[in-house]
């Protein structure tokens, strides 16, 4: 039988707090979203007044990042270079930056979706929030 690492609720909110606290820092508002290595989502924080978009966006940018096992932006950049046709992959919603699988020794645990900011910044406070994990 295979055994796999997961995350509990406490490392999602160590992961949702470095997150809110990076954003914060930059006087950024946008939704955090973590999900479990199958895209269920475990956390969401809206932060006050980011925009209401944000909330299905981070969901599918984390949902897309868990199930692929890669950053959503590896989906943007070949949907921008031609492969149009990976627009119709079932399942996969959140296809642009901003996605960051949690990866520990070569396992997926899950992922952390931002929607708010540049896609760029989403990616930075994702970052930071799997960052407080010491991955």
């Amino acid at each position: 039988m295979l055994s796999k690492q997961v995350l509990a609720l406490e490392e999602v909110k160590k992961i949702a707090a470095a997150a809110e606290a990076e954003a914060k820092s930059k006087n950024w508002t946008v939704t955090i979203a973590v999900v479990d290595d199958g895209g269920q989502l475990v956390w969401l924080q809206r932060m006050d007044g980011v925009a209401p978009i944000s909330v299905e966006m981070a969901q599918a940018k984390a949902r897309t990042a868990a199930l692929g096992r890669r950053e959503t932006k590896i989906y943007e950049d070949m949907i921008n270079n031609g492969r149009f046709s990976f627009m119709s992959a079932p399942v996969l919603e959140g296809m642009i930056e901003g996605g960051v699988p949690i990866m520990a020794d070569g396992q997926c645990l899950g992922a952390v979706g931002v929607s708010g900011v540049r896609s760029a910044e989403d990616v930075q406070i994702a970052k930071a929030g799997i960052a407080a994990l010491g991955l």
